[in-house]
């Protein structure tokens, strides 16, 4: 099955993403992903939509802001992650905004 991403918003997130050696890209739930070490950062969804890593304790906070959702897969809520809609990320502060907390708190996690 073809990964389905939005080639532009990956452009915008490499553009985003900090200078780090250890940032690398994969094919995984459906879209493409940035890496951090080992650990899902965020990701580029075929609908112009984030897919955003922000960890269980950060999913209040992200939820509190305009045109974000819990990641969904099927009936399961997926924990520590959200979909920011491609409103939320519609300019470039917005994008780096949430490419620098997604890549902040895979940073934070131990080496796997």
């Amino acid at each position: 099955m073809p990964v389905a991403h939005d080639e532009q918003l990956a452009e915008r997130i490499r553009a985003a993403l900090p200078d780090r050696g250890d940032i690398s890209e994969r094919k995984m739930f459906g879209t493409l992903v940035f890496m951090v070490g080992d650990h899902m950062a965020c990701g580029a969804r075929g609908d112009g939509s984030l897919l955003a890593r922000v960890g269980a304790d950060g999913v209040e906070d992200a939820l509190d802001e305009p045109h974000v959702e819990p990641m969904r897969m099927g009936e399961r809520t997926m924990k520590g992650y959200v979909f920011v809609g491609a409103d939320g990320v519609a300019d470039d502060d917005s994008l780096r905004h949430w490419v620098g907390r997604c890549v902040d708190f895979a940073a934070s996690l131990p080496p796997k």
